[in-house]
């Protein structure tokens, strides 16, 4: 088996690599040179491990061959595809800016108009897929690309599935795609469909709104049980501005029944260029259809009633004592609520911190923390897939030649993993869960993204999930601080798949 694709390497004799942009579950994307047409390409390279599974392989043959037939200003274009020395690779152009998950991150929710500009460029991108026959199954934030002249291109089709066929390498069953952004029916390993897609998106509209996605949970299975079982919370609750036409058809595209989404993604589209007349002050035209009718139009107010016959004088007498009597009963049953819950607190150790009893508190991981000035770890980009829902996709060191932070490649004495509440917050506990248990870690927290950071949390060895329980400090930034690295396969190296917290 050839050894893991690296910076400087070239590949086919013609594609050379010049950074790390972004890892997954199947492979990692490089921005390469290609020297043949002197042009910066993007380069998708299946990971060693998956080159000689015929799953995969296929899998990823499949994506390549899927989008070489696309060709939308929408959608990213395929250059090339081949196989050089067992490595097994996809060709892409190059999108020089950011996706729109780092946008969020970045700046938080987005006005309205431009949220729906975003969404619209990528439901006319996936409304194409359809028409050739192709569902993307994995649309989020992460896979929206945004070049710095304002371009919008969805890119990974990864898992994409045709439309047309009863029978492939993923079957019924199996569940696939990001959690966050995971459709019910996929959560449940049910038939996918372009219905599949418009669900996905309209919880990226979601998250452009409001700046968070409706559903987070401890793992991934729990953000897919919210997707099957509850209702998203109400979308002009966390964002007033929304119109409620717009909040109509973002509920339309989340219903948990695909058959009661839009009945296409143009249909989908065409809806969202409604609402963006709307917010333009264009006249609208009206929903398409009594659904969307029904969804927007407030409820009529009931008939008026005949005046009510004065009641008898002693009945009206009696109506103090009867409230009197009323108060009593609520108070007593309120005082009753008090004992039973301070007596369950006292038997489960008084405030549970530290337990299962604290609120969750969504983080989002946003860089390397890296005090040193000696040496630096080329894998901060990847932050982000610590926090994503989604176990497969890890947030992972450089390769490094010694068990310690100090070996020849790493001068410096640890390397961290920075997270972002958003908002200062006192946490209670972080678990962080990992596919290469045995490095040494401890939890520091801090004012600033960029430090300095104070431990907050005794030291412990992380195995495949393990909880620190926080010493108090309040603190916008978190930092899972390593000092020492686990012996893998690949060599010295961490890797943390998914980090989640309690206040």
């Amino acid at each position: 088996m050839s050894r893991p694709a690296q910076t400087g390497d070239l590949i086919a004799d013609r594609y050379e690599l010049e950074e790390l942009v972004g890892t997954g579950g199947m492979s990692s994307v490089f921005r390469a040179r290609d020297l043949q047409l002197d042009r910066s390409v993007a380069i998708k390279i299946l990971h060693e491990h998956y080159a000689e599974d015929p799953e995969y392989l296929e899998r990823f043959r499949r994506e390549a061959r899927a989008v070489a037939r696309l060709s939308h200003p929408n959608i990213v274009t395929v250059i090339d595809r081949g196989d050089d020395d067992g490595r097994q690779y996809i060709v892409f152009e190059h999108v020089d800016g950011e996706n729109l998950k780092d946008l969020v991150l970045r700046t938080g929710r987005l006005p309205v108009r431009q949220a729906l500009e975003l969404a619209l460029a990528v439901a006319d991108g996936l409304a194409f897929a359809h028409d050739h026959g192709l569902v993307h199954r994995d649309v989020k934030p992460q896979n929206v690309l945004l070049s710095r002249e304002g371009e919008v291109k969805v890119t990974d089709f990864g898992i994409a599935r045709s439309l047309h066929v009863d029978h492939g390498v993923t079957q019924t069953g199996t569940v696939l795609g990001t959690g966050e952004y995971l459709a019910p029916e996929q959560a449940s390993g049910k038939q996918v469909s372009a219905a599949t897609d418009v669900y996905s998106l309209g919880v990226v509209l979601w998250e452009l709104l409001a700046g968070d996605v409706p559903f987070v949970g401890e793992n991934f299975v729990a953000v897919a049980l919210r997707h099957v079982n509850e209702a998203p919370p109400r979308l002009r609750e966390r964002r007033p501005d929304v119109s409620p036409r717009l909040e109509a058809a973002v509920d339309r595209a989340l219903a948990k029944d695909p058959g009661r989404r839009f009945p296409s993604m143009v249909a989908f589209a065409k809806e969202l260029r409604a609402c963006l007349s709307e917010v333009e002050g264009d006249p609208a035209p009206p929903p398409a259809d009594d659904l969307a009718m029904t969804l927007v139009t407030p409820p009529a107010r009931p008939p008026a009633r005949a005046p009510a016959r004065p009641r008898h004088p002693r009945r009206s007498r009696r109506r103090p004592l009867v409230w009197a009597l009323l108060a009593l009963i609520v108070a007593g049953a309120a005082f009753a609520a008090v004992l039973l819950l301070g007596g369950a607190r006292q038997r489960h150790g008084g405030s549970g911190r530290g337990g299962s009893s604290g609120s969750t508190v969504s983080l989002h991981g946003v860089g390397n923390y890296n005090p040193s000035t000696l040496s630096t770890d080329s894998h901060a980009n990847t932050a982000s897939a610590a926090t994503d829902g989604d176990p497969s996709t890890p947030w992972f060191t450089q390769i490094y030649s010694s068990a310690e932070f100090g070996g020849l490649m790493a001068p410096y004495n640890g390397l961290g993993l920075v997270l972002d509440a958003r908002s200062p917050v006192k946490l209670q506990s972080l678990t962080v869960r990992s596919s290469t248990p045995g490095f040494r870690a401890e939890i520091k927290s801090g004012s600033s993204q960029s430090g300095p950071f104070s431990s907050d949390s005794a030291a412990k060895t992380v195995g495949s999930s393990t909880t620190f329980t926080l010493n108090g400090a309040t603190a916008q930034y978190y930092v899972v601080w390593i000092t020492s690295l686990p012996s893998t396969a690949e060599g010295y190296m961490a890797k943390i798949s998914e980090v989640t917290a309690k206040s």
